[in-house]
């Protein structure tokens, strides 16, 4: 059965809520294709039923399995691999420079997903920059789906995911075969701190970051929503470091502390000022 209007008005309105994805009219079929598979799996006839459900328990966590149902998961292996060659050649080894005497590198993978980009990331570091055994790296991922990130932590993945994007030879020198499913090398996973984060709330005890991916997420928010995002980013964001988008995605007309430039084919973002002090180096950007 189709979804009601009444059922969609009232997903797209827990969703945006919850966490400020738009559905826009017309995407019922999405909503369908998304919530029919959650509504019998937790045992409901419908999804009619399902909605009932939600509108008189607003605190159950019903309402956190539909919103993560509906969140967008596509991702791969080194996407845009231009993007990951311009922060290999270009934007680590400035930010190794200045970084030195410190001798710390943050970065953060926001909206990791399944984790493919973490691991990518974490893969790129371990290959090309030997010399960062010594430093001390954080490298945080975050997702707003619980279910996504204990996929992420196990760093288990199928064939198709491994097809899409993974070297050869870093399958053979970072992977092993269990089963039907690859598993990366516990000295990968472990490189990698796995969080809980909503980007539309407060982001948590997060240190000065260097480079910032948050790729593919942007596109999905109204134009409120991306301002409040950049502006807290720009807060976060280390003077001299970077932000790293989706091809689809731009700070020109949302924030203008923000300045791209493109390199190797590929576009990233640095602060062009600071329109507030620098956060301290634990910060919380609320």
């Amino acid at each position: 059965m189709a979804i009601t209007k009444a059922s969609f008005d009232y997903i797209q309105g827990l969703v945006r809520k919850r966490s400020a994805l738009i559905l826009e009219p017309g995407k019922e079929y999405l909503v369908e294709s998304r919530l029919d598979p959650l509504a019998r799996q937790e045992g409901f006839s419908s999804l009619h039923e399902m909605v009932e459900r939600l509108r008189s328990s607003p605190s159950c966590d019903l309402h956190r399995k539909v919103v993560e149902a509906m969140t967008t998961n596509e991702t791969s292996f080194f996407r845009e691999i231009r993007l990951f060659e311009m922060f290999k050649k270009t934007i680590l080894p400035q930010i190794l420079a200045l970084r030195a005497s410190q001798r710390t590198l943050n970065l953060w993978s926001a909206a990791c997903s399944g984790g493919q980009e973490p691991y990518s990331i974490a893969m790129l570091l371990r290959e090309h920059f030997p010399s960062l055994g010594s430093w001390n790296i954080n490298l945080i991922a975050s997702d707003i789906s619980t279910e996504m990130l204990a996929r992420a932590q196990a760093g288990r993945f199928n064939q198709i995911e491994i097809n899409r994007g993974l070297p050869a030879n870093l399958l053979v020198k970072y992977f092993q075969k269990h089963g039907v499913v690859w598993e990366i090398n516990p000295d990968i996973r472990q490189m990698v701190e796995f969080r809980e984060i909503n980007l539309i709330h407060p982001w948590l005890s997060l240190p000065r970051m260097d480079v910032i991916f948050m790729r593919n997420v942007l596109i999905y928010l109204d134009v409120e929503t991306k301002k409040n995002i950049l502006d807290r980013v720009a807060r976060l964001l280390d003077p001299d470091g970077y932000v790293l988008l989706g091809g689809a995605e731009t700070t020109t007309n949302l924030d203008d502390s923000f300045e791209s430039l493109s390199c190797d084919g590929a576009m990233c973002f640095r602060l062009r000022k600071r329109k507030v002090s620098p956060a301290p180096r634990e910060v919380l950007i609320g």
